[in-house]
């Protein structure tokens, strides 16, 4: 019985390769069309981001009124799509297409997140231009997380996620290097 606490003791430490729990993935990404002013823009922006993604997307109001700009609280200025799993992966493939797989280095933060701009969505692969819809850009937000995230959501025992345990900036450029090829500039 020593015996095996030995070996046990003298093997190597374990790499990210080998601890499936220091895998990283993509937790959602999130597709964000800010329109300023509500009416048929906002449902034509709606419509170019359920043709994009094949869900539907949701409003978002603004907080405040602003008079020189004609917004008034709680007026939809804005459509949101949360994308998770393999569909996210996938539209993050062809949107990356879209930047020519090429983001800045200042896209990533400190948490592994990366946000990336698209002027014109139909600079995206297979997107038509359309005169009845016009021209959108927007904004791409990736998350990115390990196994074990879920305790910092849950509702019961929620907790923090350890430092060691986070997505730093380097590994998720090596992950986007890895999966998506793309070239950090």
């Amino acid at each position: 019985m020593q015996a095996s606490a030995v070996v046990a003791v003298n093997e190597p430490p374990t790499t990210s390769a080998e601890n499936g729990m220091k895998d990283c993935r993509i937790g959602k990404v999130v597709l964000n069309i800010g329109v300023g002013r509500s009416g048929e823009a906002i449902e034509r922006a709606r419509r170019v981001l359920e043709d994009l993604t094949g869900q539907r997307a949701s409003s978002r109001s603004a907080r405040k009124s602003i008079r020189d700009f004609g917004i008034h609280k709680g007026e939809p200025i804005g459509i949101v799509v949360t994308l998770r799993g393999q569909k996210a992966f996938e539209i993050l493939k062809l949107l990356l297409k879209a930047r020519e797989n090429r983001i800045p280095e200042s896209s990533f933060d400190k948490f592994g997140n990366c946000s990336f701009g698209i002027k014109e969505h139909i600079e995206i692969p297979g997107v038509r231009y359309s005169p009845e819809i016009g021209i959108f850009g927007m904004n791409v937000s990736t998350v990115l997380e390990r196994p074990g995230y879920r305790v910092a959501r849950r509702l019961r025992n929620r907790s923090k996620i350890g430092k060691h345990h986070r997505v730093t900036k380097e590994e998720a450029i090596s992950f986007f290097k890895n999966n998506f090829s793309v070239e950090v500039v």
